[in-house]
């Protein structure tokens, strides 16, 4: 390939790459085939080359439609986590939780603590893990899980919007039993926590331990029922007492002073 013919031979390329849907190779090919006359590369290596780019690209976009589709408040990450404020986490066992295999096993997760203890960032780390791997994720809170299905309800949709619930790959399901729930709201939520037991993941965050959950779930059959499916093979994680937003800023307030 010599350099005078390279710019004849990119607009014949592109068009090609526009009809195979194929953008970053047509973005990228001129200047891979600069590099590759360069370097001295052969024509197979100049392939691979444009080969990955547009492997790579596809793959940021599929993750990039993923993190959107999962709905998070904000992003945020397991390396954004300051454990050195929140030292009794079990550190080794939240990054193993990260490569996933308790989406695999279908096993549950339930951060348990007081408010300000971190559950929601570590929760929707590992769901932002989930995205990276390509999964099908949705973050929701407990009370908008149950107005959705109320409002499904409503339009006799029950049954397709529980549906859809059952489909994500893993569900993030934030603030479980802050808020009393009457026993039909209670109803709706189980169907869709039943319906994901041993088929897919969930994971839960919660401030209440679960023998105080009869507090927030007045049917005491069905809370023991909800209970018994989101324990179930589970990896449950006590976040503690102490705020960790509070001490992260006393933390950050206290080298800011030095």
């Amino acid at each position: 390939m010599s350099a005078a013919r390279v710019p004849l031979e990119v607009a014949g390329i592109q068009q090609i790459c526009k009809r195979l849907h194929m953008p970053t190779i047509a973005a990228q090919c001129a200047r891979l085939a600069e590099q590759a006359i360069k370097e001295k590369q052969g024509h197979l290596m100049y392939l691979e080359m444009l080969l990955e780019a547009e492997m790579e690209e596809r793959e940021r976009n599929v993750v990039g439609r993923r993190l959107k589709e999962a709905h998070f408040p904000k992003v945020k990450t397991m390396e954004e986590f300051n454990f050195e404020v929140a030292s009794h986490l079990p550190v080794a066992q939240l990054r193993k939780l990260t490569e996933g295999q308790y989406i695999d096993k279908t096993e549950p997760l339930v951060f348990i603590g007081d408010t300000g203890t971190g559950k929601t960032h570590l929760a929707t780390a590992l769901g932002v893990a989930a995205c990276r791997q390509r999964r099908r994720v949705r973050f929701t809170t407990a009370a908008e899980l149950v107005n959705d299905l109320i409002e499904a309800r409503q339009r006799n949709e029950v049954s397709r919007v529980v549906n859809r619930w059952l489909r994500y790959e893993l569900i993030v399901l934030d603030e479980m039993a802050y808020v009393a729930m009457p026993d039909a709201a209670a109803e709706l939520l189980f169907q869709v926590i039943a319906g994901r037991a041993e088929r897919a993941a969930v994971i839960v965050t919660t401030n209440l331990p679960f023998s105080e959950w009869t507090t927030m779930f007045p049917n005491a059959r069905l809370c023991k029922a909800m209970v018994d499916r989101l324990t179930d093979q589970a990896h449950i994680i006590d976040t503690g007492k102490e705020s960790y937003r509070l001490q992260r800023t006393m933390a950050k307030n206290k080298g800011a002073k030095r």
